[in-house]
């Protein structure tokens, strides 16, 4: 049986996964759905403004080294950034890499990258139709009227008005960090990636750039909106067991 480490996307947490996580576990796996730093209040002693990607990489290495055996790493879109650092510093920890419409970066690259972290540079970077961002920089919050299309276009009410009560402001730095990887640890990794053909927050144009610059063993298609772990589990897990 295998290990599933699963890390969350941008102002989600591990409750995402709990329609996944039973599955899993009921096919024998062992399942660890992780809480990454400043995306849950109250569990970590740090203020989303010191959050970094080295802060999600650190973390999510802290659990891995809790592992015995090597694990499949899942990350869901901005957690994309968050396993392949994790990647870099814990290659042996991990038997594959799955990318479940997630941001796949080269080494320099960042999601907003921004030429300097001058208050006025910061603000113009992160400053984005689908999000609004704090009088301190700290935290980028998405607008309300963003959120259905973006993250839940497939889901039902019930599980659309649940997750967007469990949304979280996302600290900022991660959004603007560059990636620090290298062919000899990130790049020996298997990689396989999730891409979802109905994805309103990474277009699928995108998802298949990003696997061009960075080619996957394999690739994966569903034929859902941007959160399968709620709208379509049984696929999902289906698919995370054949990886």
């Amino acid at each position: 049986m295998t290990t599933f480490v699963l890390v969350h996307g941008a102002s989600h947490g591990s409750w995402c996964w709990d329609k996944v996580v039973p599955l899993l576990e009921a096919q024998g796996h062992d399942v660890v759905a992780v809480d990454l730093p400043g995306n849950t209040y109250g569990e970590f002693d740090i203020p989303p403004g010191q959050v970094t990607l080295d802060t999600y990489a650190q973390h999510a290495c802290k659990v891995l080294d809790q592992q015995d055996e090597p694990v499949v790493l899942v990350g869901h879109s901005l957690g994309g950034l968050t396993i392949t650092q994790t990647a870099e510093y814990r290659p042996d920890k991990i038997k594959t890499l799955v990318y479940l419409t997630a941001l796949l970066l080269r080494s320099g690259e960042a999601m907003l990258p921004v030429s300097s972290r001058d208050p006025e540079t910061v603000r113009a970077g992160l400053q984005r139709d689908s999000w609004a961002v704090s009088e301190d920089l700290s935290v980028a919050i998405y607008h309300e009227n963003s959120l259905k299309p973006r993250f839940f276009s497939d889901c039902s009410d019930d599980d659309t008005a649940w997750a967007k009560s469990m949304l979280v402001p996302q600290p900022s730095g991660p959004l603007m960090d560059p990636m620090n990887t290298t062919e000899e640890n990130f790049g020996r990794v298997p990689r396989v990636y999730i891409e979802c053909l109905q994805d309103g927050a990474l277009e699928l144009a995108y998802q298949r750039d990003m696997q061009s610059n960075l080619p996957c063993g394999r690739t994966i298609s569903m034929d859902t909106g941007h959160s399968p772990f709620l709208s379509a589990p049984r696929e999902l897990v289906w698919h995370l067991v054949s990886v």
